[in-house]
């Protein structure tokens, strides 16, 4: 009986939908109970209201508590027809949830999903290691939810492994980055396969995001005038420094901040070694000692072989010690121990 009523609800093409499991389990339900009726005698428990929807959910779903069971064989072929509806059921649904999670795994694996989350950073372009490489950087802390949006050549996800959103398209079709979440991003980064395409995927990128830091990957950077026309706070990082780019998504300046550390400018990185006069020295004192006497930062330490970036203030350097240090000049060793001095 229940075979024969799936084939009946498959001819009416509802096979296939959540409404097939929900009308079998409902037509065994309403068959059942007055075929039970007639085969138990009267006035059994069974069949009473308050319990015939028990024992049809305990033994449809075949878990049998055995509280209230058939008495004659009749009975037993009913609640036979029960067991093989329930487990009908139970199949039907377990199919269309499998074929459910395939189509959506499907459609992960194609790129033919719709991004619903915001604040995230959007790589617009692909580049087998490249990419993989910048989303490593980028999710080294577990803080960044990555959105790749690539062209339809790349025809399946490059990185299924990666807690990362693909999606595919023309990347300048402002429907495909709407897909990808540019206009609810952080940061987006155009990174295409020649400066031309940045040009043009800059652009739309630039029509479609609201807000969001937009970083353009360049091969020449003598092109960042041209760029600059789409919009004045864009931000150009050179192609072959991956690390720079992923820095400047995730904290927009830092580049520049980068680029005027590293040309002469107001303030330049310099080193100078701690004399032997002023014996070991607190971290703590070497950056009130600059900052106070010499208007210069403390970045870095070296001690023998060992590189201290930021360290920490409560360190004591040993006499001999190379301090990096931003400044607007460079400073003498005779100057560093002045201001130690008068520091002290």
């Amino acid at each position: 009986m229940p075979i024969f009523l799936t084939r009946v609800l498959a001819r009416l093409a509802l096979l296939g939908t959540w409404w097939t499991p929900v009308l079998v389990f409902a037509l065994v339900f309403l068959t059942s109970w007055p075929l039970m009726a007639l085969a138990e005698p009267a006035g059994s428990e069974i069949v009473a209201p308050g319990n015939y929807w028990w024992y049809f959910v305990v033994t449809a779903s075949t878990v049998g508590y055995g509280d209230l069971y058939p008495e004659t064989a009749a009975g037993h072929v009913v609640g036979a027809y029960v067991i093989a509806g329930g487990i009908a059921t139970l199949t039907t649904v377990f199919t269309r949830f499998a074929a459910t999670l395939e189509r959506a795994k499907g459609r992960r694996m194609r790129g033919a999903v719709t991004v619903d989350m915001s604040g995230h950073i959007v790589l617009l372009g692909y580049t087998p290691g490249r990419t993989e490489q910048m989303v490593d950087e980028l999710t080294a802390d577990g803080s960044c939810r990555i959105v790749l949006c690539a062209w339809d050549e790349v025809q399946t996800h490059p990185m299924p492994e990666r807690e990362v959103t693909f999606v595919r398209g023309d990347l300048t079709d402002d429907k495909v980055l709407l897909r990808a979440g540019v206009d609810r991003a952080y940061s987006v980064l155009v990174d295409a396969r020649d400066d031309n395409e940045a040009l043009a995927v800059a652009i739309t990128a630039d029509h479609v995001a609201h807000g969001a830091h937009l970083v353009v990957a360049l091969r020449d950077v003598s092109r960042v005038r041209q760029l600059r026309y789409v919009r004045d706070t864009l931000r150009c990082v050179q192609w072959h420094s991956p690390y720079m780019i992923t820095e400047e998504l995730r904290d927009p300046g830092i580049a520049e901040v980068y680029t005027q550390l590293m040309t002469h400018g107001d303030a330049e990185t310099y080193s100078v070694r701690l004399p032997e006069s002023v014996g070991p020295v607190l971290v703590d004192r070497c950056q009130l000692s600059l900052g106070r006497r010499c208007g210069a930062t403390l970045l870095a330490a070296r001690t023998g072989d060992e590189l201290l970036v930021n360290p920490d203030w409560r360190t004591e350097l040993p006499a001999g010690s190379v301090l990096y240090y931003v400044a607007s000049r460079r400073l003498t060793p005779d100057e560093l121990a002045g201001a130690l001095r008068a520091e002290g």
